[in-house]
């Protein structure tokens, strides 16, 4: 029997919000967004990143099993362990549901990242600079974004004055700290927080920070929600937009391949999805050729170089990772290179296993990982010729538009 090594972070999902400024009459988590539920969308976030974490969301009473159930879908879908992953129910207030959350943490437990569930699209590369950011100096770390309103100030209906906005910063979450250090400062609190910063630096500590994402932004309204389902659902590709000289930025266009021999251990992933019952692929991950193929399209596209690049087997956090934690850490790549995805199409060459019944869920995975966009998939034999046509492994070929963001 193996037991899970305990990783040094651990990331508290705050889920237990009633959601009344929503209007939604349901807990905001549980609402849905697309597909899924804005607690699947934060999870899903989250799990993209590099660190392995242990997670634990905390929901509102009565709502843990649908909570274990978001939980365990996106864990699985991540490759992911379940050892790592659970549910506790959350208090009457934020700070108490927080310090449930901290009650449930594992001993080897070292940094903890505290986040909101409502801020469901937030990308993993923050979850990354938070950790590496606590790393190089151990203090809180609050990833924020600029203020770009102006700000007045006002006495009752009259404004008196302008506030210098270069001093102001819009904070969001995960917001990371010290295990040991933000454990003591829950004790002796007494009195509620804004959030788990204002908290930690009433106790005296120092709170850094570091870059946000817009795509971080806090579900609270209803013209919140209808903006991240806007985000959220498969669009027509946008119009190119024009620059301040007026010189269109142009789509660009990549081809990806890749190919992996049968041979692996455990069960076939292949496009996003499990195959029980067919010969698994080896490699470094899990071998997902069609995956590995449109990592390849989209890093060409924006000419960040190669799969290898990015995920070789210096990589030991990839080692073992399904198509999603590729698919959404590239879709982050690409988005900080300024662009979007357009559409996706793949055509898979190999004997087995047959897409035919499967290629409509397959296309719902891909696209899914990539946020919505267009993915086709075709697949095709090579009448007995070559290594797939010998019936020894895959090959896939994709190509990638992307567009300006």
């Amino acid at each position: 029997m193996s037991i899970t090594p305990s990783p040094r972070v651990a990331v508290v999902v705050v889920a237990a919000g009633s959601g009344t400024r929503l209007g939604a009459g349901e807990h905001k988590a549980f609402v849905g967004l697309g597909r899924h539920t804005i607690l699947r969308h934060a999870l899903d976030g989250l799990f993209a990143a590099h660190e392995t974490a242990q997670v634990v969301v905390v929901a509102p009473a009565g709502r843990e099993g649908e909570a274990e159930t978001d939980l365990f879908e996106a864990a699985a879908a991540a490759g992911a362990s379940r050892d790592l992953v659970s549910v506790v129910t959350g208090g009457a207030t934020r700070q108490e549901s927080v310090a449930a959350g901290l009650d449930a943490l594992w001993p080897g437990i070292e940094i903890v990242l505290v986040h909101d569930a409502a801020r469901a699209l937030t990308p993993g590369v923050v979850f990354d600079r938070v950790v590496s950011a606590i790393d190089r100096t151990n203090w809180g770390i609050v990833p924020v974004v600029p203020v770009v309103d102006t700000i007045k100030r006002l006495e009752g209906d009259r404004i008196t004055g302008v506030v210098d906005r270069s001093q102001l910063a819009a904070a969001q979450t995960p917001q990371g700290f010290a295990r040991a250090s933000l454990e003591a400062a829950y004790r002796v609190a007494d009195r509620e927080y804004t959030d788990d910063a204002a908290l930690m630096a009433d106790a005296g500590h120092q709170i850094g920070v570091v870059d946000g994402e817009a795509l971080a932004f806090k579900i609270t309204t209803a013209a919140d929600l209808e903006r991240a389902r806007a985000l959220v659902t498969e669009s027509p590709v946008p119009a190119i937009p024009v620059s301040l000289d007026r010189t269109p930025r142009a789509p660009r266009v990549g081809v990806g391949t890749d190919v992996h021999a049968f041979g692996g251990s455990g069960t076939l992933w292949l496009a996003g999805l499990a195959w029980p019952g067919e010969p698994a692929l080896s490699g470094h991950s899990d071998g997902d050729a069609v995956a590995h193929a449109i990592v390849d399209a989209l890093l060409s596209a924006a000419g960040l170089g190669d799969i290898g690049t990015h995920f070789g087997t210096n990589r030991p956090e990839f080692e073992g990772a399904h198509a999603r934690v590729f698919l959404t850490h590239t879709l982050g790549l690409v988005g900080e290179a300024g662009w979007a995805v357009g559409n996706v199409a793949v055509q898979v060459r190999a004997n087995r296993p047959r897409f035919a019944e499967r290629r409509a869920e397959a296309e719902r995975a891909l696209s899914e990982a990539l946020g919505g966009a267009s993915v086709s998939l075709s697949a095709t034999t090579t009448d007995a010729l070559g290594f797939t046509g010998r019936g020894e492994g895959v090959e896939a070929v994709a190509v990638a538009l992307l567009v300006p963001a």
